[in-house]
């Protein structure tokens, strides 16, 4: 079975490798891409598999599909630092969740202007990188919902 990853907000992609985070860039959560997301105005963020919500921050959350795989997404860098602020949530933990569904808005622009990166990780958690089949190349600019990777 192979799980369809959507790009949960519009960006421009960016290789995971090239993220100003080792923990991201030396794929030691799992492999992916990242987006570099719009700065105009709030951002809306969906869900980029249908699954169930088993952890969810204002600045990440993480999807487990029926498959077993979890798919991590990260707003920005060091924005756990914000301690919630900027986010607003619209699920919670636990909730089951389609696919393309609202989680989270935010304003990229802001957490640049705070001085920190906007720059979002979409990583197939524990995966493998040979398990990913990109759609994406970095430089492409994506919407929400545009498939990014599939997971096999």
């Amino acid at each position: 079975m192979t799980l369809n990853v959507l790009a949960p907000l519009p960006g421009t992609v960016v290789a995971l490798e090239e993220v100003p985070d080792p923990v991201f860039s030396g794929a030691i959560v799992g492999p992916g891409v990242a987006l570099d997301p719009h700065r105009e105005g709030e951002v809306e963020v969906i869900a980029p598999i249908s699954g169930t919500i088993v952890k969810f921050h204002p600045h990440a959350f993480v999807i487990v599909g029926a498959d077993g795989h979890g798919v991590l997404v990260h707003l920005g860098l060091d924005t756990v630092q914000l301690g919630g602020a900027g986010f607003m949530l619209h699920a919670a933990e636990k909730d089951t969740v389609e696919a393309g569904q609202l989680l989270v808005t935010w304003s990229p622009q802001e957490i640049e202007d705070g001085g920190r990166n906007p720059i979002s990780p979409i990583v197939a958690l524990d995966g493998k990188a040979q398990a990913l089949t990109l759609s994406v190349q970095p430089g492409d600019v994506v919407s929400a919902g545009d498939p990014l990777f599939d997971w096999a």
